[in-house]
C-alpha cells in the first residue's frame, strides 16, 4: 500500500485547535491550500460527513477544478476526505496530535494504484511541503 501513498508530516508550533481550524475553516483554508504560485476560489464548502468541497485552483499554467467529499470529521483530531477524479482520485487522511512543541500533523494521500501515483509522486510530495510551509506561516506568523 505504501507504493500508492504520499506521507507528509510536520509539527507546527500552535495549538491543535488553531491548526485544525486552519484545515476546516474555509476563510483560513483558502489562504494556504495549494502549492506555491497557486490561489483558490472556493465555490462550496460543507464541513459535514458527505459534505462537498468544490473549488478551483488557479495556477501558473491554468485553472484546475476540484471536488472533494468529506468522509470523517473528528474535531481537533482527524479529518478525512475523498478527492474525486477531475484530475486524480485520492483519499486524504489527516491526523492532528498534541505535542509539547505544538501540533503534529500526519497527512496521508492514498491513490487507487501505484501506477497512477508514480508519475506525480515527487510533485505531490513537494506541493504538500509547500502547503505545510504556508499553513505553518498562517498558524504561527513565521516560516
Amino acid at each position: 500500500m505504501k507504493d500508492r501513498e504520499v506521507h507528509t508530516s510536520r509539527v507546527i508550533a500552535a495549538s491543535r485547535d488553531l491548526v485544525f481550524a486552519a484545515w476546516t475553516d474555509p476563510e483560513q483554508l483558502v489562504r494556504w491550500w495549494g502549492p506555491n504560485g497557486f490561489t483558490n476560489t472556493f465555490h462550496r464548502f460543507e464541513l459535514e460527513p458527505e459534505g462537498v468541497w468544490e473549488f478551483t485552483m488557479h495556477g501558473p499554467n491554468g485553472d484546475y477544478n476540484n471536488t472533494c467529499v468529506f468522509k470523517r470529521i473528528e474535531p481537533h483530531t482527524y479529518l478525512e476526505f475523498d478527492h474525486l477524479k477531475e484530475m486524480h482520485f485520492y483519499k486524504a487522511m489527516v491526523t492532528f496530535s498534541e505535542k509539547a512543541e505544538g501540533t503534529r500533523i500526519v497527512w496521508i494521500m492514498r491513490f487507487d494504484t501505484a501506477e497512477e501515483l508514480a508519475p506525480i509522486k515527487n510533485f505531490i510530495a513537494q506541493a504538500n511541503e509547500e502547503n505545510m510551509d504556508k499553513l505553518q506561516t498562517l498558524c504561527t506568523g513565521r516560516s
